[in-house]
């Protein structure tokens, strides 16, 4: 099959600081929370603005980035951001050691981490589009779908060890040294990138250049429903994390590792949705792929309202869990790949950007604004309210299927 053929000495090497990078994350998932309750005795407003705030500023952060690495080698951009998130993450460990970190330190991290994060996944989503065929982006995004699924099932049970053994301060600095890995697998692609030369526009960024990722989304007729869609999904997911939380620990009284177990043993769901991507592509088509595992993940999000204490209860959260993330493992793999496809090569980074920036932001405010609902009608009934919200969303996906756009070719400058 397609999925296990090669792609290339380059691809390799991407996929590889991908995945050390992606581990390293989770890792040392949860870690600024617990550093901030642990060591700086943060309680939970203070814990939620450290949530909110990385992503929410860090998005209006990282808005002018997209323009900015537009027209700029996408590897040395990587490269820059990979050892900005370890500058900015290695001042967490040493600032303990020296006894002066400070809650507003964490909050700092958090930004230029988030903003960062930003920066490097634009400029990697160009950067797999000049190294990669289109007939194996798909191939190639569900690669790098089943390596984000399996470091969120490895990465926090180790991490929690991790954290026992050697405390969380540890493992942020772990995380650090994956990214200089990263740098180092990306530096290590080799080969001679071209930069990429402007077409008829100026040379400095322009303030209208801010929006030109927005602009191409939302006049697309095929990416506009299809960003409205994932970033709203992503959005509704996210904002529940925090709401079954307290309702599995607090409320309904399951032990930290029952709840951790509840969502690490699901992500199996994405392997296995990963893998059969590219086949069932092959038989059913893209688009009706897209469409029918796309609706799909929206269905499972509402049976969350219904744990209950006890065995029966945690059985219930991992089998709502596993058919979302097998869902998300097929979708998430076919909706880049298309994404990347309807996108012209000079406009991949300001586009992918934009999509981030305003998933991140949608995240931040449904985040806060159902912690609010919550506080008002329980996290049982805003959990419920999130999943029948879901169950509108596949009305704005893509109905139809439309040709990817046909790819200028502007002349490459080596200066």
């Amino acid at each position: 099959m397609g999925a296990r053929r090669s792609l290339g000495r380059q691809f390799g090497w991407l996929w590889a600081a991908y995945a050390v990078s992606a581990f390293g994350t989770w890792l040392a998932f949860d870690a600024f929370p617990i550093i901030a309750i642990v060591v700086l005795h943060a309680g939970s407003a203070e814990v939620s603005l450290l949530a909110a705030a990385g992503l929410a500023v860090g998005a209006m952060v990282a808005v002018p980035l997209g323009p900015w690495m537009e027209f700029r080698r996408k590897r040395p951009v990587m490269i820059a951001m990979d050892v900005v998130r370890f500058a900015a993450l290695m001042t967490v460990p040493v600032l303990f050691l020296l006894d002066r970190l400070t809650f507003a330190q964490l909050v700092v991290v958090s930004v230029v981490v988030s903003a960062a994060d930003i920066a490097f996944t634009a400029a990697s989503g160009a950067c797999l589009k000049a190294l990669v065929p289109g007939d194996d982006l798909l191939v190639a995004n569900g690669r790098f779908e089943s390596t984000a699924w399996t470091a969120t099932m490895v990465g926090p049970p180790i991490g929690g060890a991790a954290v026992g053994l050697f405390g969380p301060v540890m493992t942020v600095a772990a995380n650090a040294v994956s990214f200089l890995l990263s740098a180092a697998g990306i530096r290590a692609i080799g080969g001679e990138e071209p930069r990429p030369a402007r077409t008829g526009t100026p040379s400095r960024l322009r303030a209208g250049d801010l929006l030109e990722g927005w602009r191409y989304i939302l006049t697309h007729p095929a990416l506009r429903p299809l960003f409205f869609n994932t970033v709203l999904v992503s959005g509704l997911i996210m904002a529940t994390a925090p709401l079954l939380a307290v309702l599995m620990l607090d409320d309904l009284g399951f032990a930290p590792w029952q709840y951790a177990l509840a969502f690490a043993l699901p992500c199996v769901g994405g392997l296995i949705g990963s893998r059969l991507s590219p086949r069932l592509v092959a038989r059913f088509g893209r688009h009706r792929v897209m469409l029918t595992t796309g609706a799909l993940r929206a269905c499972w999000l509402p049976g969350l309202a219904f744990v209950r204490p006890g065995v029966a209860g945690l059985v219930l959260v991992m089998a709502v869990e596993l058919g979302l993330i097998c869902c998300m493992g097929v979708f998430n793999p076919v909706y880049a790949t298309y994404r990347l496809e309807r996108t012209p090569a000079d406009r991949v980074a300001r586009t992918l950007s934009a999509w981030s920036v305003s998933s991140k932001a949608t995240i931040a405010a449904l985040t806060a604004l159902w912690g609010l609902l919550a506080g008002v009608t329980g996290p049982r009934i805003a959990v419920a309210i999130a999943g029948l919200l879901s169950l509108a969303t596949p009305l704005l996906l893509p109905r139809h299927e439309q040709a990817p756009l046909p790819e200028r070719e502007p002349a490459a400058s080596h200066s």
